[in-house]
Protein backbone atom coordinates (compact mmCIF):
# COMPACT_ATOMS: atom_id res chain seq x y z
CA UNK A 1 0.00 0.00 0.00
CA UNK A 2 2.85 2.36 0.82
CA UNK A 3 4.36 1.78 -2.58
CA UNK A 4 1.07 2.63 -4.28
CA UNK A 5 0.78 5.84 -2.31
CA UNK A 6 4.35 6.81 -3.16
CA UNK A 7 3.70 6.21 -6.86
CA UNK A 8 0.58 8.39 -6.71
CA UNK A 9 2.56 11.09 -4.96
CA UNK A 10 5.23 11.08 -7.68
CA UNK A 11 2.55 11.27 -10.36
CA UNK A 12 0.84 14.25 -8.75
CA UNK A 13 4.11 16.10 -8.19
CA UNK A 14 4.95 15.55 -11.87
CA UNK A 15 1.53 16.83 -12.93
CA UNK A 16 1.96 19.89 -10.71
CA UNK A 17 5.35 20.74 -12.20
CA UNK A 18 4.02 20.22 -15.71
CA UNK A 19 1.11 22.63 -15.13
CA UNK A 20 3.40 25.26 -13.54
CA UNK A 21 5.84 25.09 -16.46
CA UNK A 22 3.24 24.71 -19.22
CA UNK A 23 3.02 28.48 -19.92
CA UNK A 24 6.80 28.59 -20.40
CA UNK A 25 6.71 25.67 -22.82
CA UNK A 26 3.86 27.29 -24.71
CA UNK A 27 5.97 30.38 -25.31
CA UNK A 28 8.36 28.26 -27.35
CA UNK A 29 5.65 27.45 -29.87
CA UNK A 30 5.18 29.40 -33.09
CA UNK A 31 7.01 32.60 -33.96
CA UNK A 32 9.37 34.12 -31.40
CA UNK A 33 9.87 37.82 -30.65
CA UNK A 34 13.36 39.33 -31.03
CA UNK A 35 15.87 37.92 -28.54
CA UNK A 36 16.71 39.99 -25.47
CA UNK A 37 19.56 39.75 -22.93
CA UNK A 38 19.57 36.53 -20.88
CA UNK A 39 18.67 38.14 -17.54
CA UNK A 40 15.72 39.95 -19.11
CA UNK A 41 14.45 36.64 -20.49
CA UNK A 42 15.10 34.92 -17.16
CA UNK A 43 13.18 37.66 -15.33
CA UNK A 44 10.16 37.09 -17.55
CA UNK A 45 10.38 33.32 -17.10
CA UNK A 46 10.36 33.43 -13.30
CA UNK A 47 7.52 35.96 -13.40
CA UNK A 48 5.44 33.52 -15.44
CA UNK A 49 6.34 30.65 -13.09
CA UNK A 50 5.44 32.73 -10.01
CA UNK A 51 2.04 33.58 -11.45
CA UNK A 52 1.39 29.93 -12.32
CA UNK A 53 2.19 28.87 -8.76
CA UNK A 54 -0.12 31.57 -7.40
CA UNK A 55 -3.01 30.37 -9.53
CA UNK A 56 -2.55 26.72 -8.62
CA UNK A 57 -2.79 27.60 -4.94
CA UNK A 58 -6.57 27.55 -5.42
CA UNK A 59 -6.26 23.92 -6.47
CA UNK A 60 -4.21 22.93 -3.42
CA UNK A 61 -6.90 24.23 -1.06
CA UNK A 62 -9.86 22.83 -3.04
CA UNK A 63 -9.87 19.62 -0.90
CA UNK A 64 -9.80 17.18 -3.78
CA UNK A 65 -9.47 13.82 -2.02
CA UNK A 66 -7.78 12.13 -4.98
CA UNK A 67 -5.03 14.75 -4.72
CA UNK A 68 -4.63 14.93 -0.93
CA UNK A 69 -4.90 11.22 -0.10
CA UNK A 70 -1.22 10.30 -0.73
CA UNK A 71 -0.08 12.79 1.95
CA UNK A 72 -3.02 14.03 4.02
CA UNK A 73 -4.77 17.37 4.12
CA UNK A 74 -2.40 18.92 6.67
CA UNK A 75 0.66 18.20 4.52
CA UNK A 76 -1.05 19.75 1.49
CA UNK A 77 -1.88 22.91 3.45
CA UNK A 78 1.69 23.25 4.70
CA UNK A 79 2.91 22.67 1.14
CA UNK A 80 0.50 25.43 0.06
CA UNK A 81 2.04 27.74 2.62
CA UNK A 82 5.62 27.04 1.53
CA UNK A 83 4.72 27.48 -2.13
CA UNK A 84 3.29 30.89 -1.30
CA UNK A 85 6.78 31.89 -0.20
CA UNK A 86 8.25 30.47 -3.41
CA UNK A 87 5.71 32.39 -5.50
CA UNK A 88 6.47 35.59 -3.58
CA UNK A 89 10.21 35.22 -4.15
CA UNK A 90 9.71 34.61 -7.87
CA UNK A 91 7.30 37.51 -8.27
CA UNK A 92 9.65 39.90 -6.45
CA UNK A 93 12.74 38.60 -8.26
CA UNK A 94 11.06 39.33 -11.61
CA UNK A 95 11.20 43.17 -11.31
CA UNK A 96 14.32 43.08 -9.12
CA UNK A 97 16.37 41.65 -11.99
CA UNK A 98 15.02 44.29 -14.35
CA UNK A 99 15.87 47.04 -11.87
CA UNK A 100 19.42 45.74 -11.53
CA UNK A 101 19.87 45.87 -15.28
CA UNK A 102 18.33 49.34 -15.62
CA UNK A 103 17.90 51.17 -12.28
CA UNK A 104 15.75 53.87 -13.91
CA UNK A 105 13.00 51.26 -14.19
CA UNK A 106 12.44 51.55 -10.44
CA UNK A 107 10.20 54.50 -11.24
CA UNK A 108 7.59 51.87 -12.11
CA UNK A 109 7.17 51.17 -8.38
CA UNK A 110 5.32 54.47 -7.98
CA UNK A 111 1.71 53.52 -8.59
CA UNK A 112 0.78 57.18 -9.21
CA UNK A 113 3.23 57.79 -12.07
CA UNK A 114 3.79 54.27 -13.45
CA UNK A 115 2.13 53.09 -16.63
CA UNK A 116 -1.19 51.35 -16.20
CA UNK A 117 0.40 48.04 -17.15
CA UNK A 118 3.07 48.42 -14.46
CA UNK A 119 0.42 49.42 -11.91
CA UNK A 120 -1.29 46.06 -12.29
CA UNK A 121 2.03 44.38 -11.57
CA UNK A 122 2.39 46.57 -8.47
CA UNK A 123 -1.09 45.67 -7.27
CA UNK A 124 -0.31 41.97 -7.69
CA UNK A 125 3.03 42.15 -5.86
CA UNK A 126 1.75 44.32 -3.02
CA UNK A 127 -1.29 42.08 -2.50
CA UNK A 128 0.95 39.01 -2.42
CA UNK A 129 3.30 40.70 0.06
CA UNK A 130 0.42 41.58 2.37
CA UNK A 131 -1.11 38.12 1.99
CA UNK A 132 2.15 36.42 2.93
CA UNK A 133 2.91 38.74 5.86
CA UNK A 134 -0.51 38.26 7.44
CA UNK A 135 -0.28 34.49 6.96
CA UNK A 136 3.15 34.24 8.59
CA UNK A 137 2.46 36.62 11.45
CA UNK A 138 -1.32 36.36 11.95
CA UNK A 139 -0.93 35.62 15.66
CA UNK A 140 1.61 38.40 16.13
CA UNK A 141 -0.74 40.85 14.39
CA UNK A 142 -3.58 39.57 16.64
CA UNK A 143 -5.85 38.90 13.70
CA UNK A 144 -8.90 36.78 14.41
CA UNK A 145 -8.77 33.64 12.29
CA UNK A 146 -12.11 34.33 10.59
CA UNK A 147 -11.16 37.93 9.68
CA UNK A 148 -7.76 36.81 8.45
CA UNK A 149 -9.32 34.07 6.31
CA UNK A 150 -11.61 36.54 4.52
CA UNK A 151 -8.74 38.96 3.87
CA UNK A 152 -6.54 36.09 2.70
CA UNK A 153 -9.04 35.10 0.01
CA UNK A 154 -9.58 38.70 -1.14
CA UNK A 155 -5.84 39.38 -1.37
CA UNK A 156 -5.29 36.13 -3.28
CA UNK A 157 -7.90 37.06 -5.88
CA UNK A 158 -6.42 40.56 -6.26
CA UNK A 159 -2.90 39.17 -6.63
CA UNK A 160 -3.89 36.68 -9.33
CA UNK A 161 -6.27 38.90 -11.34
CA UNK A 162 -3.84 41.84 -11.27
CA UNK A 163 -0.97 39.54 -12.21
CA UNK A 164 -2.92 38.17 -15.17
CA UNK A 165 -3.77 41.66 -16.44
CA UNK A 166 -0.14 42.71 -16.06
CA UNK A 167 1.09 39.62 -17.94
CA UNK A 168 -1.35 39.86 -20.84
CA UNK A 169 -1.07 43.65 -21.20
CA UNK A 170 2.72 43.66 -21.58
CA UNK A 171 2.43 40.74 -23.97
CA UNK A 172 5.98 40.73 -25.35
CA UNK A 173 5.75 36.95 -25.68
CA UNK A 174 2.00 36.89 -26.23
CA UNK A 175 1.66 38.66 -29.56
CA UNK A 176 0.29 35.47 -31.07
CA UNK A 177 -3.37 35.40 -29.99
CA UNK A 178 -3.21 31.72 -29.02
CA UNK A 179 -0.53 32.48 -26.42
CA UNK A 180 -2.55 35.32 -24.91
CA UNK A 181 -5.62 33.09 -24.86
CA UNK A 182 -3.62 30.50 -22.92
CA UNK A 183 -3.29 32.88 -19.99
CA UNK A 184 -6.95 33.79 -20.20
CA UNK A 185 -7.85 30.09 -20.10
CA UNK A 186 -5.51 29.56 -17.13
CA UNK A 187 -7.10 32.49 -15.32
CA UNK A 188 -10.58 31.11 -15.90
CA UNK A 189 -9.44 27.67 -14.70
CA UNK A 190 -7.93 29.08 -11.50
CA UNK A 191 -11.00 31.12 -10.68
CA UNK A 192 -13.16 28.09 -11.49
CA UNK A 193 -11.33 26.22 -8.73
CA UNK A 194 -12.27 29.03 -6.38
CA UNK A 195 -15.92 28.89 -7.50
CA UNK A 196 -15.95 25.14 -6.98
CA UNK A 197 -14.55 25.48 -3.48
CA UNK A 198 -16.80 28.33 -2.39
CA UNK A 199 -20.02 27.68 -4.32
CA UNK A 200 -20.33 24.22 -5.89
CA UNK A 201 -19.18 22.04 -3.00
CA UNK A 202 -21.09 24.07 -0.36
CA UNK A 203 -24.22 23.74 -2.50
CA UNK A 204 -23.78 19.97 -2.39
CA UNK A 205 -23.25 20.04 1.38
CA UNK A 206 -26.35 22.18 1.84
CA UNK A 207 -28.44 19.12 0.96
CA UNK A 208 -26.61 16.93 3.51
CA UNK A 209 -26.97 18.64 6.89
CA UNK A 210 -26.46 17.23 10.37
CA UNK A 211 -28.28 17.92 13.63
CA UNK A 212 -26.72 18.27 17.07
CA UNK A 213 -28.00 15.19 18.86
CA UNK A 214 -26.19 15.80 22.16
CA UNK A 215 -23.46 17.90 23.76
CA UNK A 216 -21.44 16.07 26.42
CA UNK A 217 -18.84 17.69 28.65
CA UNK A 218 -15.47 15.93 28.84
CA UNK A 219 -12.40 16.24 31.00
CA UNK A 220 -9.80 18.77 29.90
CA UNK A 221 -12.27 21.62 29.25
CA UNK A 222 -13.59 19.75 26.22
CA UNK A 223 -16.98 18.81 24.85
CA UNK A 224 -18.18 16.02 22.57
CA UNK A 225 -20.69 16.99 19.89
CA UNK A 226 -22.75 14.05 18.74
CA UNK A 227 -24.03 14.79 15.23
CA UNK A 228 -26.80 12.88 13.48
CA UNK A 229 -27.21 12.90 9.69
CA UNK A 230 -30.42 14.76 8.78
CA UNK A 231 -32.20 13.22 5.79
CA UNK A 232 -29.26 11.16 4.53
CA UNK A 233 -27.02 8.28 5.65
CA UNK A 234 -23.95 10.33 6.52
CA UNK A 235 -20.52 9.38 5.28
CA UNK A 236 -18.14 6.50 5.83
CA UNK A 237 -14.66 7.27 7.12
CA UNK A 238 -11.43 5.60 8.16
CA UNK A 239 -10.17 5.78 11.75
CA UNK A 240 -8.04 8.89 12.29
CA UNK A 241 -9.69 11.06 9.65
CA UNK A 242 -11.28 14.48 10.22
CA UNK A 243 -14.00 16.76 8.85
CA UNK A 244 -14.58 20.51 8.50
CA UNK A 245 -17.42 21.80 10.68
CA UNK A 246 -19.62 24.76 9.73
CA UNK A 247 -22.26 25.86 12.21
CA UNK A 248 -23.98 28.69 10.33
CA UNK A 249 -23.98 27.65 6.67
CA UNK A 250 -21.87 25.52 4.34
CA UNK A 251 -21.26 28.75 2.40
CA UNK A 252 -19.55 30.47 5.32
CA UNK A 253 -15.97 31.42 4.51
CA UNK A 254 -14.33 29.68 7.45
CA UNK A 255 -14.85 26.05 8.36
CA UNK A 256 -13.01 24.44 11.27
CA UNK A 257 -11.26 21.04 11.08
CA UNK A 258 -11.89 18.52 13.86
CA UNK A 259 -10.97 14.86 14.20
CA UNK A 260 -13.77 12.32 14.10
CA UNK A 261 -13.80 10.71 17.54
CA UNK A 262 -16.39 7.96 17.11
CA UNK A 263 -15.83 4.46 15.79
CA UNK A 264 -15.62 4.13 12.02
CA UNK A 265 -17.73 0.98 12.42
CA UNK A 266 -20.78 2.95 13.56
CA UNK A 267 -23.61 2.61 11.06
CA UNK A 268 -26.38 4.74 12.59
CA UNK A 269 -25.58 7.97 10.72
CA UNK A 270 -24.01 9.69 13.74
CA UNK A 271 -20.47 10.89 14.30
CA UNK A 272 -18.79 12.42 17.35
CA UNK A 273 -16.41 15.37 17.47
CA UNK A 274 -14.53 15.99 20.72
CA UNK A 275 -13.29 19.59 20.88
CA UNK A 276 -11.25 21.46 23.47
CA UNK A 277 -12.06 25.05 24.43
CA UNK A 278 -9.11 27.03 23.05
CA UNK A 279 -10.76 30.42 23.44
CA UNK A 280 -11.83 31.06 19.84
CA UNK A 281 -14.61 29.42 17.83
CA UNK A 282 -14.26 26.36 20.06
CA UNK A 283 -15.43 28.36 23.09
CA UNK A 284 -18.92 28.64 21.56
CA UNK A 285 -19.50 24.94 21.05
CA UNK A 286 -20.32 24.04 24.65
CA UNK A 287 -23.50 26.12 24.36
CA UNK A 288 -24.66 24.87 20.96
CA UNK A 289 -28.26 23.72 21.49
CA UNK A 290 -29.40 20.22 20.67
CA UNK A 291 -31.26 20.15 17.38
CA UNK A 292 -29.21 22.90 15.72
CA UNK A 293 -28.39 22.24 12.10
CA UNK A 294 -24.69 22.07 11.16
CA UNK A 295 -22.67 20.82 8.19
CA UNK A 296 -19.69 18.48 7.91
CA UNK A 297 -17.35 18.40 4.93
CA UNK A 298 -15.43 15.17 5.08
CA UNK A 299 -13.86 12.82 5.57
CA UNK A 300 -10.27 13.94 4.94
CA UNK A 301 -6.81 12.91 6.04
CA UNK A 302 -4.40 9.99 5.72
CA UNK A 303 -3.75 9.58 9.46
CA UNK A 304 -4.95 5.98 9.42
CA UNK A 305 -3.30 2.82 10.80
CA UNK A 306 -2.39 0.06 8.38
CA UNK A 307 -1.81 -3.63 8.99
CA UNK A 308 1.91 -4.11 8.27
CA UNK A 309 3.56 -3.14 11.58
CA UNK A 310 3.92 -5.49 14.54
CA UNK A 311 3.15 -2.65 16.95
CA UNK A 312 1.38 0.69 16.62
CA UNK A 313 2.66 3.46 18.89
CA UNK A 314 0.18 6.31 19.47
CA UNK A 315 1.73 9.54 20.79
CA UNK A 316 -0.84 12.12 21.87
CA UNK A 317 -0.82 15.41 23.70
CA UNK A 318 -3.93 17.07 25.11
CA UNK A 319 -6.84 17.05 22.70
CA UNK A 320 -4.58 15.25 20.20
CA UNK A 321 -6.05 12.12 21.78
CA UNK A 322 -9.18 12.52 19.63
CA UNK A 323 -8.02 10.73 16.45
CA UNK A 324 -6.39 8.08 18.67
CA UNK A 325 -9.76 7.42 20.33
CA UNK A 326 -11.31 7.00 16.90
CA UNK A 327 -8.66 4.38 16.12
CA UNK A 328 -9.08 2.59 19.45
CA UNK A 329 -12.87 2.55 19.30
CA UNK A 330 -12.78 1.27 15.73
CA UNK A 331 -10.28 -1.49 16.51
CA UNK A 332 -12.33 -2.49 19.56
CA UNK A 333 -15.51 -2.74 17.49
CA UNK A 334 -13.66 -4.84 14.92
CA UNK A 335 -12.22 -7.17 17.55
CA UNK A 336 -8.73 -6.28 16.34
CA UNK A 337 -6.09 -7.46 18.84
CA UNK A 338 -2.98 -5.87 17.35
CA UNK A 339 -0.50 -4.53 19.93
CA UNK A 340 -0.86 -0.86 20.82
CA UNK A 341 1.07 1.51 23.07
CA UNK A 342 -0.41 4.93 23.86
CA UNK A 343 1.95 7.62 25.21
CA UNK A 344 -0.45 10.35 26.38
CA UNK A 345 0.98 13.68 27.64
CA UNK A 346 -1.11 16.14 29.65
CA UNK A 347 -0.67 18.95 32.13
CA UNK A 348 -2.46 17.36 35.09
CA UNK A 349 -4.47 14.26 35.99
CA UNK A 350 -7.86 15.95 36.13
CA UNK A 351 -7.42 17.29 32.58
CA UNK A 352 -6.85 13.88 30.95
CA UNK A 353 -9.62 13.66 28.36
CA UNK A 354 -11.18 10.18 28.02
CA UNK A 355 -9.29 9.03 31.14
CA UNK A 356 -11.93 6.58 32.33
CA UNK A 357 -12.67 5.19 28.88
CA UNK A 358 -8.97 4.55 28.29
CA UNK A 359 -8.89 2.50 31.49
CA UNK A 360 -11.80 0.41 30.20
CA UNK A 361 -10.34 0.17 26.69
CA UNK A 362 -7.50 -2.07 27.85
CA UNK A 363 -9.99 -4.93 28.13
CA UNK A 364 -11.22 -4.53 24.56
CA UNK A 365 -7.93 -4.07 22.67
CA UNK A 366 -4.31 -5.05 23.32
CA UNK A 367 -3.50 -1.59 24.66
CA UNK A 368 -0.85 -0.28 27.04
CA UNK A 369 -1.58 3.27 28.23
CA UNK A 370 1.29 5.42 29.52
CA UNK A 371 0.27 8.75 31.03
CA UNK A 372 2.86 11.54 31.13
CA UNK A 373 1.99 14.45 33.44
CA UNK A 374 3.75 17.79 33.79
CA UNK A 375 2.00 18.54 37.09
CA UNK A 376 1.28 15.13 38.69
CA UNK A 377 -0.84 14.72 41.84
CA UNK A 378 0.66 13.66 45.18
CA UNK A 379 1.68 10.03 45.18
CA UNK A 380 1.87 9.79 41.39
CA UNK A 381 4.11 6.88 40.32
CA UNK A 382 3.81 7.24 36.56
CA UNK A 383 5.85 9.22 34.07
CA UNK A 384 6.35 12.94 34.69
CA UNK A 385 7.59 15.94 32.75
CA UNK A 386 7.45 15.87 29.00
CA UNK A 387 7.82 13.20 26.38
CA UNK A 388 11.46 12.14 26.11
CA UNK A 389 13.55 9.45 24.50
CA UNK A 390 14.01 7.77 27.88
CA UNK A 391 10.24 7.53 28.38
CA UNK A 392 9.75 6.10 24.92
CA UNK A 393 12.54 3.55 25.42
CA UNK A 394 10.98 2.40 28.70
CA UNK A 395 7.61 1.60 27.17
CA UNK A 396 8.21 0.83 23.49
CA UNK A 397 10.17 -2.36 22.75
CA UNK A 398 13.04 -2.42 20.28
CA UNK A 399 13.58 -2.57 17.37
CA UNK A 400 11.99 0.86 17.07
CA UNK A 401 12.19 0.94 13.28
CA UNK A 402 9.71 -1.94 13.03
CA UNK A 403 6.75 -0.05 14.49
CA UNK A 404 4.28 2.47 13.07
CA UNK A 405 4.01 5.79 14.95
CA UNK A 406 1.04 8.17 15.02
CA UNK A 407 1.58 11.62 16.55
CA UNK A 408 -1.02 14.31 17.26
CA UNK A 409 -1.00 17.16 19.76
CA UNK A 410 0.51 20.60 20.35
CA UNK A 411 3.16 21.63 17.85
CA UNK A 412 6.14 21.62 20.26
CA UNK A 413 5.26 18.12 21.48
CA UNK A 414 4.95 16.84 17.92
CA UNK A 415 8.28 18.40 16.97
CA UNK A 416 9.92 16.75 19.99
CA UNK A 417 8.39 13.36 19.13
CA UNK A 418 9.63 13.57 15.55
CA UNK A 419 13.15 14.46 16.74
CA UNK A 420 13.15 11.52 19.16
CA UNK A 421 12.06 9.07 16.48
CA UNK A 422 14.60 10.44 14.01
CA UNK A 423 17.31 9.91 16.66
CA UNK A 424 16.17 6.30 16.98
CA UNK A 425 16.53 5.82 13.19
CA UNK A 426 12.81 5.28 12.64
CA UNK A 427 12.18 5.58 8.87
CA UNK A 428 10.20 8.66 7.91
CA UNK A 429 7.42 6.65 6.14
CA UNK A 430 6.65 4.97 9.47
CA UNK A 431 5.99 8.28 11.26
CA UNK A 432 2.50 9.72 10.69
CA UNK A 433 1.44 13.12 11.99
CA UNK A 434 -1.73 15.19 12.04
CA UNK A 435 -1.32 18.94 12.44
CA UNK A 436 -4.31 21.28 12.43
CA UNK A 437 -2.42 24.60 12.44
CA UNK A 438 -3.26 25.17 8.77
CA UNK A 439 -2.62 28.92 9.00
Amino acid sequence: MKGALTARGVIWISVYLLVVLAPLFALLLGDHPPARPFWVEFSAAIGYAGLSIMGLQFGLTARFRFVTSPWGEDVIYHFHRQLSLVALLLVLAHPALLFMLRPERMAALNIFTASWRARWGNFSAYALLLLTATALWRVRFRLRYEAWHVSHIILAIIAIVAGLIHTVSFGFYLRAPVKAYLWVVLGVAWLSLFVYTRVVRPAFLLRRPYRIAAVRPERGDSVTLSLRADGHRGFRFSPGQFAWLSTRSPFQITGHPFSLASSAERRDGTVDLTIRNLGDFTATLATVPAGQRVWLDGPYGAFTPGDAADLHVLIAGGIGITPMMCMLRTLADRGDRRRLVLLYANGDWDGVTFREELDDMAGRVALTVVHILEDPPAGWTGETGRLSEDILRRHVPAPFAGHEYFICGPGPMMDAAERILAGLDVPVPKVHTERYAFA
